[in-house]
C-alpha cells in the first residue's frame, strides 16, 4: 500500500512544496563523488528530487518507486529524460549492475515486517555490482522524533504556484514501539477539500539494522550522522559482500 501523500495525484502535486528545504540531498550527492561512482540506484525515489539532481550532474541513474503518481511528477522535472524510471520496488528490479544504491528520506522505516525488510535488502544487493555500496538513513529511536509530529510543530500554509494554497499539519495517532503512526491533513483553499494521509513507521534500533544487513550479505563500513540533522539519524554506509554468510 502506498501512502496517500505519495499516491494521490492532488497531494503529490504539492508534495515538493510542502517538503521544501531538502538539505539532505547534497549529502547523498556528495557521496557519489566521494565513492567515485557512475551508476546509481535511487530506491523509493518519490518525486525524483535526488534522481534528477544526479542525472543533471552526468550520473547514470535508475529511479524506482511503487507510487505511480509520484513518478509522473518526477518525469516532468528537468533532466528526467536522462533517468531510467521503474514503477515498482527493490524486489521487482530488472538485472542491473549498480555502483551505489541509496535510500533517502527515511524510506527504510516504511518496511513494517522483517520479511519486507529482508526482501528489500535482497533486491538491493542483487542490483549492485560486486563491491557495490548501499547507503541509507533511518531515525535514531532514542531521539523520539514523533514527539514533534503534532499540529503545534508542523502546521504550515504554503502557496504552490499554479496549483493551490494548502494548509497542512500532522497528528500523532499511536506510539506502540517500535511502530509509530501519524496522519497528515491537507486543506486546499480553492475548494475547501480536506485530504488525509496515514503512515506507520518502524523505528529499528541500530544493532537490529546492523544484524539485518550482515544477514543480507552487506558489510557495514560505518554509521554516519546526517549533516543536516546531527544526532538524529543513522546513515548506514555498507558494501556488498561477495557471498552471504
Amino acid at each position: 500500500m502506498v501512502d496517500a501523500l505519495f499516491g494521490v495525484p492532488r497531494l503529490v502535486a504539492v508534495y515538493d512544496a510542502l517538503d521544501a528545504g531538502r538539505e539532505d540531498l547534497g549529502h547523498y550527492a556528495a557521496m557519489v563523488g566521494e565513492f567515485g561512482v557512475r551508476r546509481v540506484l535511487d530506491v523509493g525515489c518519490g518525486t525524483g528530487e535526488l534522481t534528477c539532481l544526479l542525472a543533471g550532474q552526468g550520473v547514470e541513474v535508475v529511479g524506482v518507486d511503487p507510487a505511480e503518481a509520484s513518478l509522473e511528477v518526477a518525469k516532468g522535472k528537468k533532466f528526467a529524460d536522462r533517468v531510467r524510471w521503474i514503477h515498482g520496488d527493490a524486489t521487482t528490479l530488472p538485472p542491473l549492475e549498480i555502483d551505489l544504491a541509496v535510500m533517502t528520506g527515511n524510506v527504510a522505516q516504511v518496511f513494517l515486517t522483517d520479511e519486507e525488510w529482508a526482501a528489500t535488502l535482497g533486491g538491493v544487493r542483487q542490483a549492485l555490482r560486486p563491491g557495490g555500496r548501499f547507503v541509507f538513513e533511518t531515525r535514531d529511536p532514542a531521539r523520539r522524533a514523533w514527539e514533534e509530529w503534532t499540529r503545534e510543530h508542523t502546521h504550515q500554509v504554503v502557496t504552490v504556484e499554479g496549483v493551490d494554497t494548502v494548509e497542512s499539519w500532522s497528528d500523532l495517532l499511536a506510539v506502540e514501539l517500535p511502530y509509530v503512526s501519524f496522519r497528515g491533513t491537507y486543506v486546499f483553499e480553492s475548494d475547501g477539500a480536506v485530504l488525509t494521509s496515514d503512515s506507520t513507521l518502524w523505528f529499528r534500533q541500530r544493532d537490529e539494522i546492523e544484524a539485518s544487513l550482515t544477514a543480507a550479505g552487506f558489510t557495514v563500513d560505518e554509521v554516519r550522522e546526517a549533516p543536516d540533522r546531527p544526532g538524529k539519524e543513522f546513515v548506514f554506509v555498507t558494501t556488498k559482500r561477495s557471498a552471504t554468510p
